[in-house]
């Protein structure tokens, strides 16, 4: 399996100068590339797992998962080094004994949901299946934050308007830890998370003109959110009202049959 330096630092637009300022050591990247391959096989396994447990939600609407790309994985260790420094100290370096507990989404999970009421109770759910870690709620300026709040949730507010709820959880299908990231989001939030997430890894800087359009369409995609939670409410108002009407006709109905009773004997 080839792993060249020179295509992989011009595919990634990463600086040799970047490594060096880092102290990163090539031959340790490709440690971690070659051993993370050998993993692989058993990381989608396990992305399945989780991904069919969440599907026996019925709250949620589809689940997606992925394993994390090898020179993506790569990509992340370089340019996460600098902050890992910061927290850790200069000495910190990733390595084949470190990197899968310090890069936590080797394993990525998906899991869309339609109506942003019905988080709560898929929030319950992961809590009662999983270990979790870490939960950090992505909102934009302005959202209301008082259900996560109550819950005493991280909440991060995202100036590009990305809204997603994501969980780290930890178990042991083998007698080795597993880490991975489930991210909870309703279908409009998907379709802006899908756009921007595109957009940004097409350019390097995001054009302005492209910038304010998908600010615009973030509001678009928050107030469709809010629409079609209104007209779940409507529906179930209506259906409320119905189900009463029908009882009500249904025992008028039963009174008038026993006073034609009466009036024949």
């Amino acid at each position: 399996m080839n792993f060249v330096k020179e295509d992989f630092l011009k595919a990634y637009h990463i600086n040799e100068d970047d490594l060096k300022k880092n102290q990163i050591n090539w031959e340790t990247l490709t440690d971690l590339y070659l051993d993370f391959n050998n993993y692989k096989d058993t990381y989608h396994t396990q992305a399945e797992f989780i991904a069919s447990t969440l599907r026996a939600h019925k709250k949620i609407h589809f689940v997606k998962s992925r394993v994390k790309e090898s020179e993506r994985l790569i990509e992340k260790v370089i340019r996460k080094t600098p902050e890992r420094k910061e927290v850790n100290g200069q000495d910190f370096q990733f390595t084949v004994d470190n990197y899968k507990e310090e890069i936590t989404d080797l394993i990525g999970i998906r899991a869309i949901h339609i109506f942003k009421e019905d988080w709560e109770d898929i929030h319950n759910f992961i809590s009662n299946t999983w270990k979790i870690i870490e939960i950090t709620a992505n909102v934009r300026d302005g959202d209301d934050t008082q259900g996560f709040e109550e819950l005493n949730i991280k909440i991060n507010s995202r100036k590009s308007g990305y809204r997603s709820v994501h969980y780290l959880i930890e178990f042991f299908p083998t007698n080795q830890k597993v880490i991975a990231e489930i991210q909870v989001r309703t279908i409009f939030e998907e379709g802006y998370g899908e756009i921007d997430h595109q957009l940004r890894y097409s350019h390097k800087q995001i054009p302005a003109i492209l910038a304010s359009n998908l600010l615009l369409f973030n509001r678009i995609a928050g107030s469709s959110d809010e629409m079609a939670s209104f007209i779940n409410l409507l529906n179930k108002n209506l259906t409320e009202i119905k189900d009463e009407y029908e009882k009500i006709i249904s025992s008028k109905d039963e009174q008038i049959k026993e006073l034609h009773a009466k009036n024949l004997k």
